[in-house]
């Protein structure tokens, strides 16, 4: 009987692993999720082309470097304050937050012009740019937060932030900020504060409709959800935990089949499921003989994030395995010699 257990098992782990393979052949790797995000960002029919940095409205904190033509004496680079001023010789304060640097041009030329100059020419560039960021949080490589000038879609932004760490999800939350109701025609429709948009990363990718590709604009917070995980330990080959990509379901088999499946010493009939309720914390294990769904004569379970999938030893098979293998080397030892 030991003889045959032994036979049959790597039958029964190439089994497992040709159904593991027909299951996450289907499923999109991180790495593939990345790669599609660099291509989409290079095609121009998924991407929003982004405002020009002259529209960029100036906030708080961002540096600008004016020159005045006429009066090159008085070129300066200033920090605008948190008040959303800055101030200029001979003109004093001036309030440049909420314009574009063209407006704070005009503005400073109309200044010029009453007071020192005939015809001034001004120009506004900014410099640093620190009020305009968007939140890059979760499962990516690079978590962060990121200055950006006028506006820029989810996988430009994703891209930023050197796209999805290995353990992600599969979708893309979008928090939209107070920046949104204050923007203005220069970066596009605005979006009600603290509104949530979910985008489907699959289909993000894999659609041609430009609309699924929304934008981001400062003030926002995106955040790519961790992927669910569940863990195969005990009497198997390969234990540990395994990311499920995609969030896409597992049953146990596949599970097995990625821990390379049960070892010889295994008691395949008393194995279970251990789960944890994600509203109490409580856990409670699930009985699962494993034998019998080898066999199809149980339905294969469908895991859930979390769940520990826990293959425990079998003293008897422990014993007979050892005492098998001591025979097996004394023969071969008496083979060898007889040779």
């Amino acid at each position: 009987m030991l003889a045959l257990q032994v036979m049959a098992a790597p039958l029964l782990a190439q089994t497992l692993a040709n159904s593991g393979n027909q299951s996450t052949a289907q499923l999109r790797t991180a790495a593939e999720i990345n790669q599609s995000l660099q291509k989409a960002r290079e095609s121009p029919a998924v991407s929003i082309e982004a405002s020009a940095a002259g529209d960029s409205r100036i906030g708080p904190d961002d540096l600008l470097n004016i020159t005045i033509f006429e009066a090159p004496e008085m070129n300066s680079t200033v920090r605008v304050s948190a008040s959303g001023e800055i101030s200029m010789q001979l003109l004093g304060p001036v309030q440049a937050g909420g314009l574009t640097p063209r407006e704070l041009e005009v503005m400073l030329q109309s200044l010029l012009r009453r007071t020192y100059m005939k015809d001034p020419h001004v120009g506004v560039f900014i410099q640093e740019l620190q009020s305009h960021p968007v939140s890059v949080v979760g499962a990516v490589k690079m978590p962060g937060v990121y200055q950006i000038r006028g506006t820029k879609t989810v996988i430009e932004v994703l891209s930023m932030a050197q796209g999805l760490a290995d353990d992600a999800g599969e979708t893309v939350l979008i928090l939209h900020g107070r920046e949104q109701a204050e923007s203005g025609p220069l970066d596009g429709p605005s979006t009600t504060s603290g509104a949530i948009e979910e985008i489907n990363l699959k289909k993000l990718l894999e659609s041609t409709d430009p609309a699924l590709n929304i934008p981001v604009r400062p003030g926002d917070v995106v955040k790519v959800p961790l992927a669910g995980i569940v863990y195969v330990v005990g009497e198997v080959n390969k234990p540990g935990g395994f990311v499920l990509q995609n969030n896409e379901s597992i049953s146990v088999l596949q599970a097995l089949a990625l821990a390379q499946g049960t070892t010889h010493t295994s008691a395949v009939s008393q194995a279970r499921i251990i789960r944890t309720d994600p509203a109490t914390g409580k856990r409670s294990e699930i009985p699962m003989n494993l034998g019998k769904i080898f066999a199809g004569k149980r339905p294969d379970a469908l895991l859930q994030p979390k769940d520990i999938v826990f293959v425990p030893n079998s003293a008897t098979k422990s014993v007979l395995y050892r005492g098998s293998a001591a025979a097996l080397q004394t023969a071969a030892g008496v083979a060898i010699y007889k040779w």
